[in-house]
């Protein structure tokens, strides 16, 4: 029935909307970032930028 298409079209718009906002929610938690360790803080050389002239 095609009074009925503006409640279609509704239901489909939510449904992409909550699948999009599910599937970046969950994009956005699947990676863990690692805390950097002490010991690397601790080696890091500083390269001097001094022009030899």
């Amino acid at each position: 029935m095609p009074q009925m298409a503006p409640i279609g079209w509704l239901s489909l718009f939510i449904i992409f909307s909550v699948t999009f906002l599910l599937f970046s929610v969950m994009n956005y938690y699947s990676v863990i970032p690692l805390a950097p360790k002490s010991s690397s803080l601790t080696e890091k050389t500083t390269n001097s930028m001094n022009w030899k002239w």
